[in-house]
């Protein structure tokens, strides 16, 4: 339990039904917030916080122990609360996506200082239990480009394909590699993600070398979007080609 919730409720006398009332959302909503991990809406935590008479901190004390860069924090509460997900990557395998050795290793591989690297990779860990262990996981599609597949120490790929196809047999998670074979493609220009929000708005997000930025202009995303979507390989096709390099590491 989270037992800092658990006891501001029960300090307010509220249960998590009259909660509910008062944020004006589900009482299984409110119910699950005293559950370690669970942290309200970022519409909503300011408003339970001062509902139960508690600093945001107090209750919630890992959500102000990210280590992610300031610049990307947005981001990754737009991709907690969001209800769809679309993610192409050209070089590596989307973050979601990755192992912890897969992880740590494309994180050392960059210029995080060695004492940040740990608390880093568990950030990176954090973020996919945060999409992925909802109670109702948003609709996630990826297509990687088939030479994120080709990189990355055999001792280390071989573990993070049999993830990699385990996440693809999910549901809510579909799978797609953009083949070599595809050629040159609008997606060479950079990796993206759209985002559906809960509200029914659109948000992208763009990687570069200095730092990420978000954006609420997608049309051009969306182009680009289909345009890689239509070249990659239906799900099982990308699962059998996992499967096939998977065997040759």
């Amino acid at each position: 339990m989270n037992r800092a919730v658990v006891e501001a409720m029960s300090a307010s006398g509220l249960t998590a039904d009259g909660l509910a009332a008062q944020i004006g959302v589900d009482p299984k909503t409110a119910a699950k917030w005293a559950n370690p991990g669970r942290i309200p809406q970022t519409r909503h935590r300011s408003k339970v916080a001062a509902v139960l008479g508690r600093d945001e901190g107090d209750l919630w004390p890992d959500l102000f122990k990210r280590r992610e860069p300031a610049w990307f924090r947005p981001w990754t509460d737009i991709e907690r609360e969001a209800v769809g997900l679309r993610w192409y990557e050209s070089a590596v395998l989307p973050g979601l996506l990755q192992t912890e050795a897969y992880a740590r290793a494309v994180l050392s591989s960059g210029l995080w200082a060695d004492d940040d690297l740990e608390a880093h990779v568990e950030t990176r860990l954090r973020r996919q239990a945060a999409v992925f262990d909802r109670p109702r996981p948003p609709l996630t599609v990826f297509v990687i480009d088939e030479a994120a597949l080709r990189r990355g120490r055999p001792d280390i790929m071989t573990d993070q394909l049999d993830h990699l196809m385990a996440l693809a047999e999910r549901p809510s998670v579909m799978v797609h590699v953009l083949p070599l074979t595809a050629g040159f493609h609008p997606g060479q220009a950079g990796p993206f993600v759209i985002a559906s929000t809960p509200d029914g708005g659109e948000v992208g997000y763009l990687d570069d070398q200095a730092a990420g930025r978000i954006s609420n202009d997608v049309a051009p995303l969306w182009a680009v979007w289909d345009s890689v979507r239509s070249l990659a390989l239906p799900r099982d096709l990308t699962i059998d080609l996992m499967r096939a390099r998977a065997w040759m590491t």
